[in-house]
């Protein structure tokens, strides 16, 4: 499934199932088929995905300072994608359609 994000402020943004669930769980969305982030709604959705943002980089950091020693061969492989680089778009979008007092559908 994918999720296919519109606003009258953008161009429409359509991410994996797994990232969209993601995003719409981070900001208090049940992650249906169809939703909306309405016009004001969207300023405490961009303020939890930048939270969620942060904590995420905090915890990569404090992970790669324990890493820094270990064995590379003992250790799994990291997901290359991070938070900050799949909600960008999103953010960008709600901060846009805010904007213009646009609402976001799915």
């Amino acid at each position: 499934m994918l999720f296919k994000f519109k606003s009258r402020a953008t161009a429409d943004l359509i991410m994996l199932e797994p990232n969209g669930r993601q995003l719409l769980e981070l900001i208090g969305k049940t992650p249906d088929p169809h939703g909306i982030v309405t016009a004001v709604q969207i300023p405490a959705a961009i303020a939890a995905l930048e939270a969620a943002v942060a904590a995420d980089e905090a915890h990569a950091g404090a992970s790669a300072d324990e890493d820094e020693g270990a064995d590379d061969t003992q250790q799994p492989p990291r997901d290359s994608v991070r938070l900050r680089q799949r909600a960008t778009p999103f953010i960008d979008m709600l901060r846009r359609s805010a904007a213009e007092d646009h609402d976001v559908i799915w």
